[in-house]
């Protein structure tokens, strides 16, 4: 049956007027909206008389579904996304026949979906909109809520969860009660917070699928997987998150970004959140930063010796810039932090711009970013260097505008600090004249580079010979043939300390790399990355995968680390 002829009945039956019927017909044609809904929305037909009304004209019996008492176990015979997508809700089953509520009893295809999803005959009753979607939410909410219940008893339930005290307003709170409105939601993600703090874990990754989400925690730079959520609870994971951090729950299309702040009984943790649309729903990854970590200590942070003197001295000076680089989450930011931390003093004006502040550090001024109105890196240091500040830290050079700024004010009396993505301290060079930064300023003002990665540490409590590792497997991997005479590789067995990884914890590997006189004639000349790199190799620089070697040496680490961390030497193994 048309609109059309739906509207010329209910005309008939003298239920709408003839104006009533254009108006709907037009604003149901703009909005691609069923005439019987939008008749309802504008007031010209109540919904229950509506259902009557197609029930005589069809010969299919209505019913009334405000007291309908539905088993949840119907929500796994059709999917809520078919529910939703043709107004209907499973109400019954019996000798092997579904019996369904539907809003349009013309609607053929919704049927034959039915039909073809559960495997069954399907009885049809008519019922009012409205009614449908409020039946929707109480099965599939109560099928989602036993689900997770299941889940939680599943993971073991945790005497803490009422520790956990979420830092949103009033409002959002009640809020997200009407928009998720299931307390095992509310209970899984208190679970997930505690969870991860308790296994140090630096990132939370809620992934949606076509038949489940994956919850999956980064821990010592590693992903693992720590449960699987019912399909169900898709939608309705984000969604509470979406609350905690103040973000448009309606809005599912665009990616956002925001924070929430979580206070435990051990201290206060600061979460990021990022969620992204995919085809199978919104992804959220959540970065915690602990900001009860005290300050790191630079000698506490892997340097070899002779690299934290390197570090040390040009740290020290008065003036000129300081750069750390490796990929995101190598640690750089925490080694400006112990830099930083070692070099407050009453007499000494430290200010940083950073995008975000990991750390609360007493005696610093610390500048948050905020793109949205304009203060970014460039904006910020600009202020900053009009501050009058002695050392100031950039959290990272993007671009050629702040690389620009920041090479001034190091040629200007101030020590700079900041951070660059490159993958070795040679290449740094190349990176900045690629930005647009002429030879001559960086070699006047650059100081030191130093590149860094995170390689996990044996487990001390199963560490334990590696048999598996071979002569040939280490002198493939350039260690020193000298070196491996008594030499025993070593890794961690894997014990309830570690979580069963054989790791536990995480080290830095160096490449310190300062910029002497012979290097910067290198630079002005015009001197690729390889030649830096044999010319600071000949100087004493040790490498990143010597480094990992050191460490490994020691039975610190696994070769499989050192080798996962860092590249080949290749003409330089020999130094």
């Amino acid at each position: 049956m048309s609109k059309g002829k739906l509207g010329e009945m209910l005309v008939s039956q003298g239920l709408i007027k003839a104006d009533q019927l254009r108006v709907a017909v037009a604003e149901a044609q703009k909005n691609k909206a069923r005439l019987g809904t939008t008749l309802v929305r504008l007031g010209h037909v109540n919904e229950k008389v509506l259902a009557t009304f197609l029930s005589r004209q069809y010969g299919i019996s209505a019913i009334s579904l405000d007291d309908v008492d539905v088993n949840p176990e119907l929500a796994k015979l059709v999917s809520r996304n078919l529910c939703e997508r043709h107004v209907l809700v499973p109400v019954g089953v019996e000798n092997n026949r579904l019996s369904i509520a539907i809003s349009d009893p013309t609607n053929v295809t919704a049927v034959d979906d039915v039909r073809f999803m559960c495997n069954m005959d399907v009885n049809i009753f008519i019922a009012a909109e409205s009614s449908i979607k409020a039946l929707i939410d109480r099965i599939y909410g109560a099928a989602a809520g036993a689900e997770l219940d299941k889940v939680i008893e599943k993971e073991g339930e945790d005497s803490s969860l009422s520790s956990v005290e979420i830092g949103v307003q009033k409002g959002a709170a009640e809020i997200e009660d009407d928009q998720v409105g299931e307390k095992p939601i509310i209970r899984l993600i208190n679970k997930l917070f505690l969870e991860a703090i308790r296994r140090k874990t630096s990132d939370i990754h809620i992934e949606p699928y076509e038949q489940f989400s994956r919850v999956r925690f980064r821990i010592d730079g590693a992903l693992h997987e720590i449960m699987r959520l019912p399909v169900q609870v898709k939608n309705a994971v984000p969604a509470r998150i979406k609350v905690m951090s103040q973000l448009d729950i309606s809005e599912k299309r665009l990616p956002q970004d925001g924070r929430i702040q979580v206070r435990t009984k051990t201290g206060k943790i600061d979460i990021r959140v990022s969620i992204l649309p995919t085809i199978f729903g919104e992804k959220v990854v959540m970065r915690l930063l602990d900001q009860g970590n005290t300050t790191p200590d630079l000698a506490k942070m892997g340097f070899e010796e002779e690299q934290l003197k390197v570090f040390q001295r040009a740290a020290s000076q008065p003036y000129g810039m300081l750069l750390v680089t490796g990929p995101t989450g190598s640690g750089k930011s925490t080694t400006l932090y112990a830099a930083l931390s070692s070099l407050n003093a009453i007499d000494v004006n430290i200010s940083t711009v950073e995008d975000p502040v990991e750390y609360n550090m007493i005696g610093i001024n610390q500048v948050q970013m905020k793109d949205s109105i304009g203060l970014n890196f460039a904006a910020a240091l600009r202020s900053l260097l009009r501050q009058d500040p002695d050392i100031v830290m950039v959290g990272e050079i993007r671009d050629h505008e702040t690389a620009e700024i920041a090479i001034k004010a190091a040629l200007t009396g101030h020590m700079v600090f900041s951070t660059l993505h490159t993958n070795d301290a040679p290449s740094t060079v190349s990176r900045l004249l690629h930005m647009g930064i002429e030879p001559f300023l960086i070699t006047a003002s650059l100081l030191l580079v130093q590149a860094q990665r995170l390689i996990r540490i044996n487990c001390e409590h199963c560490r334990e010979p590696d048999a598996k590792v071979s002569r040939e497997d280490l002198l493939a991997a350039e260690v020193p043939e000298n070196w491996l005479e008594g030499f025993t590789p070593m890794r961690g067995r894997g014990c309830d300390k570690c979580g069963k990884t054989g790791y536990k914890g995480r080290r830095g590997i160096y490449e310190v790399m300062y910029f002497n006189e012979r290097l910067r004639n290198l630079i002005v000349k015009g001197a690729n990355a390889d030649d830096l790199k044999a010319a600071a190799v000949e100087e004493g620089m040790i490498t990143l995968r010597r480094s990992g070697i050191m460490k490994m040496y020691r039975g610190d680490t696994t070769l499989e680390e050192v080798l996962n961390n860092s590249r080949p030497d290749g003409d330089f193994k020999k130094v």
